[in-house]
């Protein structure tokens, strides 16, 4: 049986350079580009029609960035895999990004094949930098515990409340799979396996108090 190719969604506000980037990637056989959109906002209304395995996904874009953009993807699609694809190198832009859901990150000066190399990584589940964001954040970055998002700071003041998946995802108005794979995150990043250690961690870091920092 022959394997579906990917799918790919690329979302860059330059036009010259979405276009360049799908030109590249339609070389390959085993992927299939669905579509080029300006920012994330489209991204956001348009994932679950386009049903992308990947997005390609820039940061600095008008209406909506990348960061806030990943954010809302995996909530409206949890299974998909963003790759950003910037022009920043700076530590902060991508830790910010990996804190945020990324699975990888892109230099845009880089090779075809590290795209396309990358691409196939996050699709084996695989987190994916390329040379020169690997040598941008270094090994301390790389190996300490991610910062929490703004939306798993909410997710877990309520479930370190008691509340279940069913009563997070109806008080946040999201759905229950979204929390689920919040609640994973969470446990993932902090190191934690258990609801009681979450609750645990809430109690001592102030969290149940609103005064708690990540």
């Amino acid at each position: 049986m022959t394997q579906k190719p990917t799918r790919v969604l690329i979302v860059d506000d330059h036009p010259m350079v979405a276009e360049g980037i799908r030109a590249l990637l339609e070389s390959f056989d085993d992927l299939d580009v669905v579509g080029t959109l300006c920012n994330g906002r489209e991204a956001v209304d348009q994932i679950e029609e386009l049903a992308p395995d990947v997005v390609l996904l820039d940061l600095n874009m008008p209406q909506m960035g990348g960061l806030t953009a990943t954010e809302l993807l995996l909530e409206r699609r949890p299974e998909t895999r963003i790759l950003i694809l910037s022009m920043h190198d700076s530590p902060e832009y991508i830790g910010a990004a990996l804190s945020h859901g990324a699975m990888g990150y892109v230099l845009k000066d880089v090779p075809t094949e590290d795209v396309k190399e990358a691409i196939d990584a996050v699709m084996r589940g695989e987190q994916f930098l390329c040379n020169g964001a690997q040598a941008a954040i270094g090994p301390k970055i790389r190996d300490g515990r991610e910062p929490l998002t703004e939306r798993e700071q909410t997710i877990l003041l309520e479930l370190a409340q008691g509340k279940s998946n069913k009563e997070v995802a109806a008080a946040l108005d999201i759905s229950v799979r979204t929390v689920e794979t919040h609640r994973k995150n969470i446990k993932r990043k902090l190191g934690i396996s258990s609801t009681a250690g979450l609750t645990r961690y809430a109690m001592e870091h102030g969290v149940l108090q609103g005064t708690g920092r990540f």
